[in-house]
């Protein structure tokens, strides 16, 4: 094979946002390496503009067509540079909420970033990955950044003690999930590739159908892990409350887009004679999640874990489209991911600087915060009010577009349960609100009593205030200016081979046309 051809099929300029990111995180660590800890003073902003430049190079690849690459490795497809993008962007944000945490815990900043843009290829390469080796490489990269990332705080023992459970649960979780692929393999008659595993189990005899659903249920436990539904959500609270608050951010969105992305890509490729079994389970799971993850969320005291079984419960609304399994259902997952990134990522920007203020993050010591920082009051309740999906902010329009694809679906029970539930969680977070704002002067909590006086320019607090405007802004307007994002998310869908092909065997089966358009349909 000569050197042009193997260049051909390696198409490598396909990772070109993954390369730049690399180059970013070389960067980063040989910039710390010479100059020492006074790096902390540019290598943020490189970071961000490395993240944004590789959301750039994606951008530019939208309409690429030639996008299988490393041998059928890797695809990088719409579906792929949409999940990057969200993946990419979330980063970003979460580098600019984390510096000033990050210097005040005393631990060095170069290689906190350094191991969170560490995280963030592996959940790049996870959206994209189209072999099982790529997919297991990929994950791995994402978790074991995420466990170094949990316990980055050293001298905090609830940092250790967060550290600890999430690698034993989620090297178990990896452990079973490696399991189901290396059954995928072996029942395929040892194929790797995605598409070349659903051709020869089209053909499997009855004698092997149970080692099928065997691999089924073990791959689905990988992922619900990586997405924290319930029941494999029992890491989440307590890594939540443990871990340092960026990373929590996080693990709340990147490492969740990505484990959806898995979850769309290896369901609809590798399983395709077993779609109803698949849905069946999920469905299960979703029920759970919203239930559990709305209802325990009422009795949290502290607002990081609340925020925890708050993110179990959006699962659940999520899981909504991945069971319609239709065009409308799959978009409505990437407009709701991508107006989650900006309301969750930040409701946790707002309450990591009121735990630098105030040193604390129970919910009782926001009492009576409006009387002394409306900006921090404002932007974490619009976040807050954007999640319960209280229109007409962004949340209410992701979850409108969910349950829509949901009921033209026919899942009618599960629509009836997301909207009972998100009621429910409309009750925890006006809580919270009404916590902020209606409480009298003489009502003040004692954090808010010693509230320290608002100052910007201590070194890392202005990144963090860009954030807070950046989110608030964000989660106002793509609720009021939603179309431009309604359009990306059903573009990622039409323009994905791979969907349109899982969607043309579904469809006659299901008996009815689902309209993939909700702007349409609402003209």
């Amino acid at each position: 094979m000569d050197f042009a051809t193997l260049a051909a099929q390696l198409n490598a300029g396909t990772i070109l946002p993954e390369g730049i990111v690399i180059i970013t995180l070389l960067v980063v660590l040989v910039g710390d390496l010479i100059v020492g800890r006074s790096s902390s003073a540019w290598t943020p902003y490189v970071a961000v503009a490395g993240l944004l430049a590789a959301v750039a190079a994606l951008c530019l690849q939208w309409d690429n067509t030639d996008t299988i690459s490393f041998l059928g490795g890797f695809n990088s497809d719409a579906l792929s540079l949409v999940f990057r993008g969200i993946i990419a962007l979330s980063t970003a944000v979460t580098i600019l909420i984390s510096v000033r945490y990050v210097l005040q815990t005393g631990t060095a900043l170069a290689e906190f970033i350094g191991i969170l843009l560490t995280a963030t290829l592996g959940g790049m390469f996870l959206s994209g990955a189209d072999e099982l080796v790529m997919i297991f490489i990929s994950l791995e990269t994402l978790s074991i950044s995420s466990y170094l990332l949990t316990g980055y705080t050293k001298r905090d023992p609830r940092s250790n003690e967060a550290a600890l459970k999430y690698l034993l649960i989620g090297s178990s979780s990896s452990a079973v999930f490696l399991y189901g692929l290396s059954l995928l393999y072996g029942l395929s008659g040892g194929e790797t590739k995605l598409s070349t595993i659903a051709a020869n189990l089209s053909t499997v005899d009855e004698g092997q159908s149970l080692g099928l659903v065997i691999a089924l249920v073990f791959a689905i436990a990988g992922i619900a892990f990586k997405i924290s539904a319930v029941p494999f959500h029992q890491w989440t609270p307590d890594v939540y409350e443990g871990s340092p608050t960026p990373v929590v951010a996080f693990l709340s969105v990147g490492s969740k887009a990505a484990g959806f992305a898995l979850a769309i890509r290896l369901l609809t490729s590798a399983f395709p004679a077993l779609t109803e079994q698949w849905h069946f389970v999920f469905t299960a799971l979703a029920i759970l999640s919203m239930v559990l993850g709305n209802v325990v969320a009422l009795a949290q005291t502290s607002m990081k874990r609340l925020l925890a079984y708050s993110s179990i419960a959006q699962a659940g609304f999520v899981m909504l489209g991945l069971i319609a399994g239709t065009e409308a259902g799959y978009s409505s997952m990437i407009f709701y991911l991508l107006v989650y990134l900006f309301m969750n990522l930040g409701a946790f920007a707002c309450i990591i600087l009121f735990s630098l203020r105030t040193g604390t993050d129970q919910i009782s010591e926001y009492s009576g915060l409006y009387q002394k920082d409306p900006l921090l009051t404002l932007a974490l309740s619009i976040c807050l009010l954007s999640l319960g999906g209280i229109p007409p902010l962004a949340g209410f329009f992701g979850k409108i577009y969910l349950f829509w694809a949901g009921w033209q679906a026919g899942l009618y029970g599960l629509v009836i349960l997301g909207l009972i539930t998100s009621v429910v969680s409309i009750y925890y977070y006006i809580r919270v609100v009404k916590m902020m704002v209606v409480k009298e002067p003489q009502e003040m909590s004692d954090a808010v009593k010693n509230y320290p006086e608002i100052r910007w320019n201590l070194q890392g607090l202005r990144p963090l205030q860009v954030s807070v405007v950046l989110t608030l802004v964000a989660t106002t307007l793509a609720g009021i200016l939603s179309n431009p994002l309604f359009n990306l998310a059903n573009d990622a869908i039409t323009k994905t081979p791979m969907l349109q092909s899982a969607l043309s065997h579904v469809q006659p089966v299901a008996g009815a046309k689902i309209e993939s358009n909700l702007v349409s349909r609402r003209d």
